[in-house]
């Protein structure tokens, strides 16, 4: 047998148990991206969500009607209401919502990723029969609150505590950086349960309800992402039931990082749209723009701009879906999402900058969305892990 015939032969085994990636959808997945544009176009349009971000408002009743598209059941077992889709799926309508309108993909990111995969991972079989079905439903929202003044890229330093009090727990410390707390049906609170353990040992996860007695919010300012709130979280003998418990005990942030698989893998995915809008944009702009008697598009350093802005994102795209096929099969890719996140988030941040130079003047006016795409994605590279952590645990990966 020739080399050639070799590899054919190892090209058609690897498709034959299911190692080798299909970049083809089904025709399923491509109606299902059609509905989502189509949805997207018509509960999120652009000037919605202009008028949105300046009045730092989220879409309401937006996750229920995903709820019943059944986008929020894709992930689920059919058990608890769930559709037994794979995460491709879940790729292709956070790349659409990421691309028409951020916040739907944040609102989903923190219902289903955050929320419903949490408890479909660790939580007790009582939890994922309360829980998930009503976050099939869309009925749920929930909000992840690991991050602490001192403790952001280090997430093992949490210095909130839950003290057992009988049957329930007493929570007290502060929580930064929380997104969406305010909308939120449950806070996903990692603390520090033994002292004694090793820092990142110790560390038990609760379900908290945000309008609890005890816990008060703080709003923090942003330049961008002003369609969902961030704040403060101060808890003050916070009382929660034994029952909200989530996960074993004491294995509160390695649960955590196993949430954060899913919810970085589909920031890859929500990312990549938002930079495919921006390339769309400035090429519509270079298009029409018209300077020295010709559309400035037909200028070289213009049409290499732009040129390079959408290599970046198809790259972006085909990690992106690679990473969405990996966890779709339950192979190891710790490495392939830290490089997906990684490359997606610093390609918006590139190609929206590069897009406001394209388009001057213009790219720094709010009658144009392109300094949104640049204010928004400028917060990516720093949540859910910045850069540098997502370069520590590829190196890590590669024996460094």
């Amino acid at each position: 047998m020739t080399l050639f015939a070799t590899f054919c032969e190892i090209i058609r085994n690897s498709y034959a148990e299911g190692t080798v990636m299909d970049f083809g959808f089904s025709g399923e997945q491509r109606m299902l991206r059609e509905s989502v544009i189509k949805f997207m176009e018509r509960e999120c349009p652009r000037e919605y969500i202009r008028e949105l971000d300046r009045r730092h408002e989220a879409p309401p009743g937006l996750l229920r009607k995903m709820g019943e598209m059944g986008w929020t059941a894709i992930p689920f077992p059919k058990a608890y209401g769930g559709l037994e889709g794979d995460f491709i799926d879940i790729a292709i309508v956070l790349e659409e919502m990421g691309r028409n309108g951020f916040i739907a993909a944040s609102i989903y990111n923190r219902s289903v990723l955050f929320g419903g995969m949490s408890i479909l991972t660790y939580g007790n079989e009582e939890q994922k029969r309360d829980y998930i079905p009503r976050v099939c439903r869309g009925e749920i929202m929930f909000s992840l609150a690991l991050t602490e003044p001192d403790a952001g890229s280090d997430a093992a330093n949490v210095r909130t505590t839950a003290a057992p009090d009988g049957d329930r727990f007493i929570i007290n410390g502060v929580k930064t950086w929380i997104t969406g707390a305010d909308v939120a049906d449950f806070l996903v609170v990692p603390c520090r349960t033994d002292k004694t353990l090793p820092k990142n040992q110790g560390i038990t996860t609760f379900l908290v309800d945000p309008k609890s007695p005890g816990v008060n919010l703080r709003e923090i300012e942003k330049i961008g992402n002003n369609c969902v709130r961030t704040y403060e979280i101060f808890f003050e003998n916070v009382v929660v039931p034994k029952k909200n418990v989530l996960g074993g005990w004491n294995k509160g942030l390695t649960n955590v990082m196993k949430t954060l698989k899913y919810s970085r893998a589909g920031m890859s995915a929500s990312v990549t749209g938002m930079a495919q809008a921006a390339v769309e944009d400035a090429l519509k702009y270079a298009k029409e723009r018209i300077q020295f008697g010709r559309p400035i598009g037909k200028f070289q350093a213009i049409r290499h701009m732009l040129a390079d802005m959408q290599m970046e994102v198809d790259a972006s795209r085909l990690m992106a879906y690679r990473v969405a096929w990996m966890i779709s099969r339950g192979l190891p890719c710790e490495r392939e999402v830290a490089m997906a996140k990684l490359l997606a988030t610093e390609t918006l941040q590139r190609v929206s900058s590069k897009g406001m130079q394209i388009l001057g003047g213009y790219g720094y006016s709010f009658e144009f969305d392109m300094q949104r795409y640049f204010r928004d994605g400028r917060l990516y590279t720093v949540g859910e892990g910045t850069s540098e952590i997502q370069r520590n645990i590829i190196a890590r990966d590669m024996g460094l």
